[in-house]
């Protein structure tokens, strides 16, 4: 290799290699931050360390992303104007233009990224027209400098979900009048790009991190240990757990479910609940870490999440920053559980469209229309019944939203409806159930099996990439549990065969794949243990003099490498 080549293969995007936190170029690049960050954090300017590390986040997302970082810039630059000028506005109707406005900016950038293809397919399939999708910022770049970047394909920036989220937040936090705006757009920009967050999360509210850019670096040598602990979690997690299992198992069963059998595929959905955590959580720890030694704290984004005892408890443990966001800037102005709002009919006119849109029967819509009118009738007479049906109502808009802001398809809508319809369910189960306040170990195991399998079973609609998939996987596990009503014709014909053999494949397949159910066992043995036994463990890393902790960091990452079983495997937020 040339030093051109080096230098190009330093400094320039390579798509087929972004800097993801698991390749060893980013701890190269993280080392080099942290030598020149050496210089400039205890400077009493706090613009210079922003603009610092506003530079390598910028850099750090070319890298990650090419030249999106410009729509990252855009986002920045419109949304530090917008909040300045809702901050020094004195009327309220102004305030509100402006925050409109940011939404509308924020909300179309996002929409035409993430929903074009959908968008465009959905309206040429309903009305039988022609359009096509176009690229027009690769247009516009064509047509200035000369370039030749395709126009007939949008690719989705990385990140752009999380952080047209976090810059939504902050115009909405600052019209509130619940934070005041950043002193000058560098401060801005820093928060906004801040990299170890930036393309998968946490999404960070302005309230929990302005306030750190304004105070003196600190960094004791507990935290040190802690953030050292966390990045060497994070890597096992991802590495030797999420992607081992992902390489070697789930993948194969998931992209030809019908090739395997039964066990097999219900081994690869318990098998995905394993790896989206693992690979989710692990970027999230890392990012925590890393955080941590530039002197920045994160919010936590897990919290044992398949300990849950009920799906409520799950969304309050996992993802909880979108959760919580969802919540605050969704569910509650909707009416949350008060009732409903003129905001809960606009979103539910609007998930409707994208309903109908997905069907491409255009008169889907009127009869949802119609059905409204009967149920608005309906809870005229009764506001009993009137506000269990709008908090229900904002309930399930909230996850169905949560189901698209991943993405424009039935899998996720259903993905987001099940479990909407799940919490929907408890809030009534709750009143009933004769364990909801028993805490005995029988009853607690229960419910976090019961939570468990269904959030595993909802994960079948999150992780496919077509119905196909879905009706694959699903008639291969129905084929280990037949129904009782299909059970008779089964031990009375020539299924019993089928059936035999998918019980007697068991133990074949588990001596087949024996070191990925291991790994398996192992990350859930590990996921289920208690919280005393955790911070046990944990505080006895920490504690540990340098060199002990320097050499069991080295041979937990030695070891967590030696795993790698094929190329390094992208984080799965990063589509998001």
């Amino acid at each position: 290799m040339t030093i051109i080549d080096y230098i190009q293969e330093v400094f320039i995007y390579n798509p087929t290699k972004p800097l993801i936190f698991t390749r060893f170029y980013f701890w190269m690049f993280f080392a080099i931050v942290l030598t020149f960050y050496s210089l400039v954090y205890k400077k009493r300017n706090r613009t210079m360390r922003s603009a610092y590390l506003f530079a390598v986040s910028l850099f750090f997302y070319y890298k990650s992303s090419g030249l999106f970082f410009f729509i990252l810039l855009f986002s920045t630059v419109t949304d530090y104007y917008i909040g300045k000028a809702i901050y020094d506005s004195n009327k309220l109707l102004i305030k509100r233009i402006l925050i409109t406005l940011s939404l509308i900016v924020n909300l179309s950038l996002l929409v035409y990224f993430k929903y074009s293809y959908f968008l465009t397919l959905s309206i040429n399939e309903m009305f039988n027209t022609n359009f096509e999708v176009i690229n027009y910022m690769a247009l516009w770049a064509n047509e200035a400098t000369g370039s030749h970047f395709e126009v007939d394909k949008i690719l989705l920036p990385v990140g752009i979900s999380f952080y047209t989220f976090q810059t939504i937040s902050y115009s909405i936090d600052v019209y509130r009048g619940e934070v005041k705006p950043v002193n000058n757009i560098i401060d801005f920009g820093f928060y906004v790009s801040f990299f170890p967050q930036l393309v998968a999360g946490p999404i960070v509210r302005a309230a929990q991190f302005i306030p750190q850019m304004y105070e003196d670096y600190k960094l004791s040598k507990a935290e040190f240990g802690l953030a050292l602990f966390w990045i060497m979690k994070g890597l096992v997690k991802k590495i030797f757990i999420g992607d081992y299992i992902a390489v070697n198992f789930v993948d194969r069963v998931f992209s030809a479910p019908l090739s395997y059998s039964g066990f097999e595929n219900l081994a690869a959905l318990f098998g995905y609940s394993l790896q989206v955590y693992m690979d989710f959580a692990g970027y999230t720890d890392i990012a925590i870490g890393v955080a941590l030694l530039l002197g920045f704290r994160l919010p936590k984004n897990f919290n044992s999440p398949y300990k849950a005892q009920n799906v409520g408890d799950f969304w309050k443990r996992w993802h909880i920053s979108l959760s919580t966001w969802l919540k605050d800037y969704l569910y509650i102005p909707m009416g949350g559980n008060r009732g409903g709002s003129v905001f809960s009919y606009i979103m539910l006119t609007i998930i409707l469209l994208f309903v109908t849109l997905l069907t491409g029967v255009w008169w889907l819509f009127p009869i949802f229309y119609i059905v409204g009118i009967v149920v608005a009738l309906f809870m005229r007479k009764s506001e009993a019944f009137a506000k269990h049906i709008n908090t229900n109502i904002n309930l399930m808009l909230t996850m169905i939203i949560g189901g698209l802001w991943h993405g424009a398809s039935w899998q996720f809508i259903i993905w987001g409806g099940l479990n909407g319809l799940g919490l929907v369910v408890y809030k009534f189960w709750r009143k009933i159930s004769p364990w909801e306040n028993s805490n005995t170990t029988i009853a607690v195991v229960w419910k976090i099996a019961l939570t468990f399998s269904f959030i595993t079973f909802t994960r079948v609609f999150f992780r496919s990439e077509s119905m196909e998939i879905v009706n694959g996987m699903l008639h291969q596990i129905g084929l280990l549990f037949p129904s009782f009503s299909d059970f008779s014709n089964v031990v009375n014909n020539n299924d019993t065969v089928v059936f035999i053999q998918q019980w007697g494949l068991i133990p074949e397949i588990l001596i087949a794949y024996k070191w990925v159910f291991i790994i398996m066992l192992i990350g859930f043995v590990f996921h289920w243990l208690p919280y005393s036994l955790k911070d046990s463990y944990r505080n006895w890393y920490i504690n540990l003099n340098f060199y002990l902790k320097a050499l069991i960091f080295a041979l937990v990452v030695f070891i967590v490498y030696q795993s790698i079983s094929s190329e390094m495997v992208a984080f799965i937020y990063f589509q998001f």
